[in-house]
């Protein structure tokens, strides 16, 4: 099991240089936010995050939470919306059930320290979690609430779409963070838990971006103040201190899981530009070639002769 004491010693010297190796698979977690399966509500990552919450607030060690959500959101990768009862309905056992999806798993963890596929596949709980009732109402409207987008003082903002909530945000920052809780000795519970939690203030004040931040000015500390103070109320007694604490970290960079968070947090917002980078510059070459969208099969010769009838293939 992945506990702060295998993840809490000093990050090596050399630890920042192998950030390179791991931004693919960061990378490729990104689309999470733009994952949906039929008969859930939302995005895989507003999920994620409604579960995580839930897991909290029922009393569940942030450790724990951490670990089995990072876990979930590598098997969703190449499973995405698969579990347990999923696969037992469809008569595997439940033996071939958890196989499969440790395989889905694996297979999506590679670039990562074998102690932390080890840990985190130990970790792993592939049962469906049932939400809490009721969740804190904020657990909703931060799914609900959209990010800014791009914007800068005194220019127009910039309307990217599909715009991603702020439960796809804290999300994916809290899973990048129990990633990057090696490279910084961080211990992965604090890590996932200041991702989860930093942007409590916006379950109530819309995110105008940094334009609007600094047209609010002094009024900000303030307003974001008051806005988390509500949201913590939600929360049960025992709970509270706990995530005020994760939110204390947003405000340092010298503590280790602060140091993670940090990092998590500007990876999540620059791949989210990058992904509607891609996005833009995608081609039909890429499919049709790249990609092979039109794969193997018994109809790929015709599918094949349709599409460069149409002339959407070349002759060849």
């Amino acid at each position: 099991m992945l506990t702060s004491t295998t993840l809490s010693a000093p990050a090596r010297p050399e630890a920042l240089t192998e950030l390179a190796d791991l931004l693919p698979l960061l990378r490729e977690l990104n689309d999470l936010k733009r994952g949906r399966v039929a008969g859930r509500e939302g995005s895989l990552t507003e999920q994620l995050f409604a579960r995580a919450w839930a897991a909290l607030v029922a009393g569940h060690n942030p450790t724990t939470v951490a670990l089995r959500e990072t876990a979930w959101a590598l098997t969703g990768l190449r499973l995405p919306g698969y579990d347990e009862p999923l696969l037992t309905s469809l008569d595997l056992t439940p033996a071939e059930a958890t196989q499969t999806l440790h395989s889905a798993l694996r297979d999506a963890a590679k670039p990562l320290a074998e102690e932390l596929i080890a840990s985190v596949t130990q970790g792993a709980d592939f049962q469906t979690t049932s939400l809490a009732a009721p969740l804190p109402a904020f657990v909703g409207q931060l799914a609900q609430q959209p990010r800014a987008g791009a914007t800068h003082p005194g220019q127009p903002r910039i309307m990217l779409w599909p715009p991603e909530s702020h439960a796809d945000h804290c999300a994916l920052v809290a899973v990048y963070g129990v990633l990057l809780s090696p490279t910084f000795g961080a211990d992965p519970g604090e890590a996932f838990l200041t991702g989860l939690a930093h942007h409590l203030h916006n379950a109530a004040l819309p995110d105008p971006g940094y334009a609007g931040d600094e047209l609010l000015g002094t009024r900000l500390p303030g307003l974001m103040a008051r806005a988390t103070a509500q949201a913590l109320e939600q929360l049960p007694e025992g709970v509270r201190p706990v995530v005020t604490a994760a939110l204390d970290r947003t405000r340092v960079v010298d503590a280790p899981a602060a140091r993670a968070f940090h990092a998590a947090d500007v990876f999540d917002r620059v791949l989210e530009m990058a992904w509607h980078d891609q996005s833009a510059q995608f081609r039909l070459h890429q499919a049709l070639g790249d990609l092979n969208i039109v794969h193997a099969g018994f109809t790929q010769q015709f599918h094949q002769q349709v599409l460069t009838a149409a002339g959407l293939l070349p002759v060849t």
